[in-house]
């Protein structure tokens, strides 16, 4: 083709056995801008779609002998890359146009004489050829939109690996400084606050290795939080054991932040408070869920208000931050102190 030709709209491999046909198809539609290619039948279409050219669309008869046309439609669309195919016969039986429809093909034309059949096939090539070029642009927008997703999740990942690595530097100067003060009630208050940055140091590590970089599964992450603060709370003479029982549900990242931070509150406080320096102790955390709510709950086996009392009170400031944190869950603490504490919350999910 000379360079200054005009291009054709789209390169079609005609397959129809009846060779005067394909003569009036090639000059008819070389007419209306398409270059079209032709085959004496499926082996020869066959073979053609095989030489390296390329073909935007194949049209294939119905009754051919040797392979017809219901075998080469199959035949074609078990390629990798399958073109388009319209279904070309002389027969106007709807069983015939249902059954290539089944097998594949994307549009259906029956014979007739005169022009009338030229320009319903160059219809039919032009919205096939409309349709198909719709819905590669909507594969490469899929594609596209599917590599940025994934690069956005492995920055997120990357992002809450290194808040958590710079909380865990954070929480270690916390520790360093509780361990060179003399103070009691500054070791103390430390000690909470390395706590409460603990429990969203937790949160972040699951946002990196987890899949879903926007919720965290509350039972994986409970456990791994009870069990920090065990190790923190625990003494050789007086252990703490952290009991949790949750049920499988996630919870928006913030949320479970808020979470934690109350868990560590109230666990810290039940080991302070319910038990005595020398003595052994259980809490227990319990969390389910259903539909549209989760229910939270901490417990102690410790003696209730009249115990706490005598082992003295902290700042208030862990009680300001479990009711900063309800609020932010939209729900506010309940508390029963008959035997030990049991504080509860129910919030949404």
């Amino acid at each position: 083709m000379p360079d200054d030709a005009p291009r054709p709209l789209a390169r079609i491999l005609f397959i129809d056995d009846d060779e005067g046909l394909r003569r009036l198809v090639r000059r008819a539609l070389g007419r209306r801008g398409y270059e079209i290619v032709g085959a004496g039948g499926g082996l020869e279409g066959l073979e053609r779609l095989d030489d390296g050219t390329g073909y935007d669309l194949v049209a294939v008869d119905h009754y051919m002998p040797g392979l017809d046309g219901l075998e080469t439609l199959e035949r074609i669309r078990a390629r990798a890359d399958a073109p388009p195919v319209v279904y070309v016969t002389g027969s106007d039986e709807s069983r015939v146009a249902v059954a290539a429809l089944k097998a594949g093909a994307a549009d259906y034309v029956v014979k007739a004489l005169g022009d009338d059949f030229f320009d319903l096939l160059a219809s039919s090539f032009r919205q096939v050829l409309d349709r198909a070029a719709l819905v590669r642009e909507r594969d490469e927008a899929e594609a596209l939109l599917r590599v940025s997703h994934e690069r956005l999740e492995a920055l997120l990942k990357e992002a809450n690996h290194r808040v958590a690595n710079s909380l865990a530097i954070v929480s270690a100067f916390v520790r360093m400084q509780a361990a060179e003060t003399d103070n009691a009630e500054t070791r103390a208050a430390l000690r909470d606050t390395q706590q409460r940055i603990g429990a969203i140091i937790q949160v972040h590590r699951r946002l990196y290795r987890s899949d879903d970089i926007g919720t965290v599964d509350m039972a994986d992450y409970l456990e791994a939080l009870a069990a920090e603060l065990e190790a923190t709370w625990s003494t050789p003479g007086a252990s703490r054991t952290i009991r949790v029982d949750c049920a499988p549900f996630r919870l928006a990242t913030d949320r479970a932040v808020s979470v934690g931070v109350i868990v560590a509150e109230l666990v810290g406080n039940a080991c302070k408070y319910a038990y005595g320096p020398e003595e052994a102790g259980e809490v227990r955390v319990r969390a389910s869920a259903d539909a549209s709510r989760f229910r939270l709950t901490v417990e102690d086996d410790g003696g209730g208000p009249a115990a706490a009392a005598g082992r003295g009170s902290g700042t208030g400031m862990g009680s300001k931050l479990i009711r900063a944190m309800a609020h932010s869950l939209g729900t506010e603490p309940h508390v029963e102190s008959e035997n030990g504490y049991k504080v509860m919350l129910d919030a949404v999910l």
